[in-house]
């Protein structure tokens, strides 16, 4: 895999985690000055002219240029952008797993081999929505069919509903020894 795949930490100019990018797309950002990388040894942002003139320590990753080795960043602060937008999980059937904790929303048993059912199947229309999706035990789920829960005679444990909006810093996963500063200093 190419070091300009890797992933770099993308903080806003208040310093609050906001994204991942890569090394290719932090690169080409910082040499345009929408960028600068964080020297994260001495938390000292640089600009490109600056950036290219690092020495490379033990450990470090670099690319090579014309005029020599250049340190790769592992955190970029944006220079304009301050927003963080909440945002909620996307979609998807580990999303729902996740939501409702592996509990099945008809026995309110511990399914971990369970599977995502729909409220109103999508048979008779019923959509991909966090409202209309919900964990259930797989041969409930089977015995159910192309039914309601109510045609069942089955009530849920409680609706089923969107799981709340989060900072984009709770969706990252510190990949690297340099993010955990900004990623822990966010949620606590």
């Amino acid at each position: 895999m190419s070091v300009l795949t890797h992933q770099v930490l993308k903080l806003n100019k208040l310093w609050q985690a906001v994204s991942v990018t890569n090394v290719e797309t932090a690169f080409t950002d910082m040499c345009r000055g929408a960028n600068m990388g964080l020297d994260t040894q001495h938390l000292t942002p640089m600009s490109w002219t600056e950036w290219i003139t690092l020495p490379i320590r033990d450990g470090d990753e670099v690319i090579q240029t014309v005029r020599g080795p250049v340190r790769v960043p592992t955190v970029v602060l944006c220079v304009a952008y301050t927003g963080r937008r909440p945002k909620r999980p996307k979609l998807s059937n580990q999303a729902i797993k996740e939501r409702d904790r592996c509990i099945c929303q008809v026995t309110g048993e511990f399914a971990p081999d369970g599977n995502v059912d729909h409220d109103i199947p999508r048979s008779r229309g019923g959509a991909d929505s966090w409202t209309n999706l919900r964990w259930m035990k797989r041969e409930l789920n089977q015995r159910k069919n192309d039914r309601t829960l109510a045609e069942m005679g089955w009530k849920p444990i409680g609706p089923a509903k969107a799981p709340k909006e989060l900072l984009p810093e709770q969706f990252i996963k510190p990949l690297h020894p340099d993010w955990v500063h900004f990623l822990i200093a966010s949620r606590s």
